[in-house]
């Protein structure tokens, strides 16, 4: 994931040419064709970031998007989402989609490796993995019902990170107030405007799908707070970033609103074309990646220091390979 070393040039290469350079006179993103470019053509001006990559077999989807997703975690760690054994993300299977990856019940964040996440099937059941610890029934069962109802959401995400928990106090949507919290315009947020305590019943969770929508992104959920999915764990996790963020903002102008100062909102049109532009697919994916790479050399700068190189289906079940 890091970036390959390029030596400096020779002192030769740093003499001024004795041609000039053409320029060029149009900008690289034109008024005319910006909004026919997908958003990671949009934001490079030079060649485009690479995007979501795809894989030659199941088993290296399966190595690398568990990596991800034990960096997701050490970037929940770093940025103070812990909270005793809460919190969870859960990463669908790419050979067995009714199953998911989800994190043992009380390994802190900044410990997961990829060989300590567990497979589990649509009744909870452990099946593959790690099979040393519990998973969290509480977090199966939100995140078994958002898998359900949602077959374009791969991943999910939920801790109980405190600006998340602190604005879930107001059960609200948060405020289009600056360009970031624009990636969840309109349907992307929701709200889950129940609470009834710890989630240890079925009704419960799908309550919470009902509630997050076809379309949405992020939701806060009142007096508990914030849940977000994507279609690989990069994009959700980065989401779950965002709107933790967005969350302390909102908090921040709403301290400043209560003296006096006057909050202005993104005009709705702009908001309109910033989510348009900046939240699909592959540029989320691509958001997440300096925080990740940022967790590999911390990790001693190779991915597989956060996934043990085991092949993890090998301890799947045989209801799987038979």
């Amino acid at each position: 994931m890091a970036p390959s070393a390029v030596s400096p040039p020779s002192t030769a290469t740093l003499h001024a040419p004795s041609k000039s350079l053409p320029i060029s006179t149009s900008s690289p993103n034109n008024d005319d064709d910006v909004e026919s470019k997908s958003a990671l053509q949009a934001i490079s001006c030079g060649a485009t970031l690479p995007g979501i990559p795809t894989y030659p077999s199941f088993s290296a989807a399966r190595k690398d998007m568990l990596a991800h997703m034990a960096g997701a975690f050490r970037v929940f760690a770093r940025k103070d989402y812990t909270e005793g054994m809460s919190g969870h993300i859960s990463l669908r299977d790419p050979q067995y989609p009714s199953c998911f990856w989800t994190n043992p019940l009380g390994r802190h964040f900044g410990l997961l490796r990829a060989s300590d996440m567990i497979l589990v099937d649509p009744l909870g059941r452990p099946i593959g993995g790690n099979m040393s610890r519990p998973a969290n029934a509480a977090g199966f069962l939100i995140h078994a019902a958002v898998h359900e109802a949602r077959p374009d959401v791969n991943a999910a995400c939920h801790t109980h990170s405190p600006y998340g928990k602190a604005w879930s106090a107001f059960g609200r949507r948060l405020e289009m107030i600056n360009q970031d919290v624009c990636y969840f315009y309109g349907a992307a947020q929701a709200v889950y405007e129940e609470f009834g305590g710890v989630v240890l019943k079925p009704e419960e969770g799908r309550r919470l799908a009902a509630a997050l929508g076809a379309e949405g992104k992020g939701m806060v959920l009142r007096n508990h707070g914030l849940l977000t999915v994507g279609g690989t764990v990069d994009e959700a996790a980065y989401l779950f970033t965002l709107m933790e963020r967005s969350a302390q903002c909102q908090l921040l102008v709403e301290a400043a609103a209560a003296n006096g100062v006057e909050k202005v909102l993104v005009p709705e049109e702009a908001a309109r074309f910033t989510f348009k532009m900046a939240s699909d697919a592959e540029a989320l994916y691509a958001e997440f990646q300096p925080d990740l790479e940022f967790e590999v050399e911390l990790a001693g700068g190779r991915k597989e220091k956060l996934s043990k190189l085991v092949d993890m289906m090998m301890f799947v079940h045989r209801q799987f390979t038979s």
